[in-house]
């Protein structure tokens, strides 16, 4: 058996549990967990069915992308990963959608502002753009480094896609669905042509607090407990 079997068994049953959620579909996306304790991480294959896919399908990285393990061809996304894991030490799960309503706010370049206290709490100050380039490329694997660094865990790609991070993969599951509940009611504000009011500026910052305190303990190896 596999010394990363726990890893791979937990990216297959998130990946469908995402599916049946309506958050990934196709072969679209992409999603990688934090090997403990190593420079590695496991990461989906490129290209596969998601509802077929098995432990042994599962490809293992380290932070220079090599493969420790995986008969399959890695996404074609596991550079943006690996960088993610390098900037940010703590990250711990990368969930990257094509979620609708998150997507269709990366086609208008709408960044989303504080508009609700967890999301301010588990995503951040704001979810933020991230300028278009190719996926898979070089060009993408920078773009992503220079813009994830303001501790934000959720950031929306331009004419791609969503990108979520967690201290946990069930924590980056969590992400997700608050940012699709976040991104339908800004969608729907904006259709309304009314002003859209924020959160104040205290209680984002109160809320911004304890999830850098959350992150601080994550980057070191500390158990976060949960959330309010």
């Amino acid at each position: 058996m596999s010394q990363y079997q726990k890893e791979k068994l937990q990216i297959v049953q998130t990946a469908q549990d995402l599916v049946h959620k309506g958050f990934l579909m196709a072969t679209g996306g992409n999603l990688s967990i934090r090997v403990s304790g190593q420079n590695a991480f496991a990461i989906t294959p490129s290209n596969y069915d998601y509802m077929k896919m098995t432990e042994d399908d599962v490809c293992i990285l380290d932070l220079e992308m090599n493969v420790r393990e995986g008969h399959l061809k890695p996404s074609v996304e596991s550079g943006m990963h690996g960088i993610v894991y390098q900037v940010r030490k703590d990250v711990n799960a990368i969930i990257h959608t094509h979620q609708v309503y998150a997507s269709a706010l990366t086609l208008i370049k709408a960044p989303i502002p504080s508009l609700f206290d967890e999301q301010a709490r588990f995503l951040g100050r704001s979810v933020d753009i991230i300028p278009y380039a190719p996926s898979g490329t070089g060009m993408l694997r920078n773009t992503i480094a220079k813009h994830i660094r303001n501790h934000n865990n959720a950031y929306l790609m331009q004419n791609h896609g969503a990108l979520i991070f967690g201290h946990d993969m069930e924590r980056a599951v969590h992400n997700v669905e608050i940012l699709e509940k976040c991104a339908l009611a800004y969608l729907l504000a904006l259709l309304s042509e009314r002003k859209v009011s924020k959160i104040p500026l205290a209680v984002r910052e109160v809320a911004f607090a304890k999830l850098r305190k959350d992150q601080k303990k994550a980057a070191v190896g500390e158990t976060v407990i949960g959330g309010e």
